[in-house]
């Protein structure tokens, strides 16, 4: 991943915005809505989300949010987001940083929805427990099957139960990249 650090913001004060009524938001409840807000935009509609999260550091909290798109992410968008989260969390006085991000060629898959949408492509995954006599997995991902991942491994296929796994994440070839860059030019000629 590669991070795109585009706002500061220092600011001495209350950790709390005033929504309807007497109830107020901490700053990162303000982020979480602004954040998960944005594919809903116009003009941004095909955001992705992949990940958000805040961490406290000394006085201040560290805001990230990771975002793809079927285009790219670059700084431009980066910055947009950037500039729309900052916007949203105008009332909050507690001093924040927030960093605007790629998910970066080795994206994290999340969601069940992820292992199709990734379908054919190279993946690494961290299991919880040894299955096949090892934690840790690589192969081309063949999607899902009821409550399994699918990888095809030099041993042929393994199915990973979705409870099982700790972490995955695509793993990037430039041959292989190239190699479907080039499939899908020649499809749409």
């Amino acid at each position: 991943m590669v991070p795109y650090v585009l706002e500061e913001k220092a600011r001495p004060g209350r950790a709390s915005l005033l929504l309807e009524g007497n109830a107020k938001l901490t700053l990162v409840q303000a982020f979480e809505r602004a954040a998960l807000a944005l594919p809903f935009e116009e003009g941004l509609r095909d955001v992705e989300i992949v990940a958000h999260r805040s961490q406290r550091n000394g006085r201040t909290t560290a805001l990230t949010l990771i975002v793809d798109r079927p285009s790219g992410v670059d700084v431009g968008l980066c910055e947009r987001l950037a500039a729309r989260i900052n916007d949203a969390l105008e009332e909050i006085e507690e001093p924040y940083t927030l960093e605007v991000e790629s998910p970066g060629l080795d994206r994290p898959l999340l969601r069940p929805a992820d292992y199709e949408r990734f379908r054919n492509r190279d993946v690494c995954i961290h299991t919880t427990i040894a299955i096949g006599g090892a934690k840790t997995h690589r192969g081309k991902l063949l999607g899902l099957r009821e409550t399994n991942i699918i990888l095809q491994t030099s041993r042929g296929e393994l199915p990973l139960p979705l409870a099982t796994i700790k972490s995955a994440n695509l793993e990037f070839d430039p041959r292989d990249d190239l190699k479907r860059h080039k499939q899908e030019r020649r499809s749409h000629q």
